[in-house]
């Protein structure tokens, strides 16, 4: 049978939930295709093309629920869908959390986002600018010796939510990317690095040279890397290193990890768990933004602007309807995770930060995931470089830098306003003293 639309495919899903005696029941489901190419040693590598689709069916009846996915968008497919969420159902166990969330919740309100922009490229396009990406790279100087290649890409995709409840939004998004990766060699060994874009707009994205240019010097800096010994420091955390520790906390404040007790933000809400200079929030209605949305995966409306931390105190978890009726409260429209983190700064440049550290540690990679979520221990491998008199003196590489998050966050000095702004979370370089620096 032939495809339908996903508006159509999601009503046809429900109708026939109904139809079998489900008391509730939801849909999502999505469509998009895609381009990937890579280009190394100035040849084009390799070609990839997306073209994906995919029903997700969640029903509910006397508080069990089965959930069955397929790419089949077919009638007879969606139907075949139900039947298998509808067979589940009935061998799970029972559970009064279960089921949609409120009604009195959906969105109501529709706004354009602006998550949709094509990119009219191309193959050929596509493969000149991973070439002259690459090109700046190699170019930069002889010590870069060989590449892992430039990648572009660019996607576009519909989705559709639907539920019984009669709600049913459909919308459309596209991201599209550069990167590069390349490697460096002198006498003491070899060492790589990258640097990449990506943004819904492609006229956002940075040019293909000055991609190159970043993967290349960051490359070069890192030759001569050593080990330091081990020592007690201040770390300075660059942003894309930063964002890890926003993530740990944003999981740690997840409505699962909260009612399970497994988490060591556990009974902190209304408690300062972080500096009184910092407060870290949600934008869900972004314009362009990289996670926006006016409802979540549960229809449930978001809100324009939430803090999650204000003024270094924790104002709330993260929920959606399932997690918040187990500890007894009303979703946070976080079904699907939070929107467009922010997190404030303290008003220094990154140089401003080195200076005002003078010696420690800066560092630009982090390696493993050393995490204990519950208890806050934090281990990771790390490699970047020693600092003094706010100067970088040379890379380092094989150390290990370790605490407590809840320490870890209480440590926080400053946050730079030198805003890595890709992704779904905005952050400058952050500072923490007294790490645990393991090395020689």
């Amino acid at each position: 049978m032939s495809q339908i639309n996903l508006k159509r495919a999601a009503e046809i899903a429900l109708d026939y939930a109904k139809d079998q005696g489900m008391h509730q029941s939801e849909v999502a489901l999505h469509q998009g295709i895609g381009v990937s190419i890579t280009a190394r040693q100035q040849e084009l590598e390799t070609v990839e093309k997306h073209n994906d689709a995919q029903l997700v069916v969640s029903v509910y009846k006397d508080h069990k629920t089965g959930s069955a996915s397929s790419a089949d968008m077919s009638e007879a497919g969606i139907k075949s869908s139900v039947d298998a969420a509808i067979s589940i159902a009935r061998y799970t166990g029972s559970d009064d959390c279960l089921g949609l969330a409120d009604k009195d919740m959906m969105a109501t309100e529709e706004k354009d986002l602006e998550l949709h922009h094509d990119w009219n490229l191309d193959m050929s396009g596509m493969v000149d600018i991973a070439l002259q990406c690459e090109a700046a790279a190699l170019g930069v100087d002889d010590r870069i010796t060989n590449s892992e290649g430039a990648s572009v890409s660019s996607y576009t995709g519909s989705a559709v939510y639907a539920n019984s409840h009669g709600f049913l939004r459909e919308s459309t998004g596209s991201q599209h990317s550069v990167s590069c990766s390349v490697i460096g060699a002198d006498d003491a060994g070899m060492q790589r690095d990258y640097w990449y874009d990506s943004d819904r707009n492609p006229a956002n994205l940075e040019s293909p040279e000055s991609i190159g240019l970043k993967a290349a010097k960051r490359t070069l800096q890192r030759l001569g890397s050593r080990q330091i010994d081990s020592t007690q420091a201040t770390v300075i955390l660059e942003p894309m290193m930063a964002k890890s520790l926003v993530s740990h906390l944003l999981g740690a404040i997840k409505g699962g990890a909260i009612y399970k007790q497994a988490s060591f933000m556990l009974d902190k809400i209304n408690e300062r768990v972080l500096p009184d200079f910092v407060t870290i929030a949600e934008n869900p209605h972004k314009i362009g933004g990289a996670n926006s949305a006016m409802y979540d995966g549960e229809g449930v409306a978001t809100p324009e602007y939430r803090a999650l931390v204000d003024d270094g105190v924790l104002q709330s978890y993260v929920l959606g309807s399932y997690t918040a009726r187990k500890l007894g409260l009303k979703s946070t429209a976080n079904a699907g995770g939070v929107r467009n983190v922010t997190v404030s700064n303290t008003g220094q440049s990154f140089d401003d930060l080195l200076t005002q550290m003078g010696t420690g540690l800066l560092v630009t990679e982090l390696i493993g995931s050393g995490i204990n979520m519950v208890t806050g221990d934090y281990s990771r491998g790390a490699a970047g470089f020693w600092i003094e008199n706010g100067q970088l003196q040379y890379p380092v590489e094989e150390i290990t830098i370790a605490g407590n998050l809840l320490d870890m966050y209480r440590n926080i000095v400053a946050i730079g306003n030198d805003y890595d702004c890709r992704g779904n979370t905005e952050c400058g370089s952050i500072v923490v003293e007294n790490m645990t620096i393991a090395g020689r």
